[in-house]
């Protein structure tokens, strides 16, 4: 599927909604526990969202407009989110979240995008070139990752009640990579 600015858009518009529906009012165990080591609880997730919100998407997008690939992106600190957010309920996060997507969205549509401009380039630090159509592409495919990371988050901790059932589903190991009860991280 080619990328279209306004289909990416409706995903970013919807994504909040999501998150509320799937974490809003939820018991701390089910939003602070993750799958396993050095991996993201759905608290986790919403955090890096929202310091997502802050310093990547729109950022980078000006820094394309301004710059173009003569200056690499600030690098962006994918877990900036543990010390920002700590003691924070969710309540509040999603509806940080929200603000500051609904803020990213009227700043994207300010830009007045055209089709040449989505072809002007950019520098990741890590990556080289890219260019703002990949950038903007990008965005509503971390949004999808991260909703299928926070599922995967949640399945996990029913993952040791499911008994046989866990053959039918790919969100769960196998048998012989069961979970060991992944923990709250925070």
């Amino acid at each position: 599927m080619r990328f279209e600015l306004a289909e990416a858009m409706a995903i970013l518009a919807r994504t909040p909604g999501v998150l509320r529906a799937m974490l809003g009012g939820l018991d701390q165990r089910w939003v602070a526990s993750n799958y396993g080591p050095d991996t993201f609880s759905p608290f986790d997730v919403l955090g890096h969202l929202i310091h997502g919100e802050k310093t990547d998407w729109i950022p980078r997008a000006r820094a394309i407009l301004a710059h173009g690939a003569a200056q690499p992106f600030e690098p962006f600190d994918r877990y900036a989110m543990y010390a920002a957010n700590r003691g924070r309920p969710i309540a509040e996060l999603l509806d940080e979240f929200e603000s500051l997507r609904a803020a990213s969205l009227d700043a994207l549509r300010a830009l007045h995008l055209t089709d040449s401009d989505l072809d002007r380039p950019g520098l990741h630090p890590a990556l080289g070139p890219v260019t703002m159509r990949q950038l903007l592409a990008m965005w509503p495919v971390h949004d999808l990752n991260h909703i299928a990371q926070i599922c995967k988050a949640m399945a996990w901790q029913y993952g040791d009640e499911v008994g046989p059932w866990r053959a039918y589903v790919s969100i769960l190991p196998r048998e012989e990579a069961a979970p060991k009860n992944a923990k709250p991280t925070h």
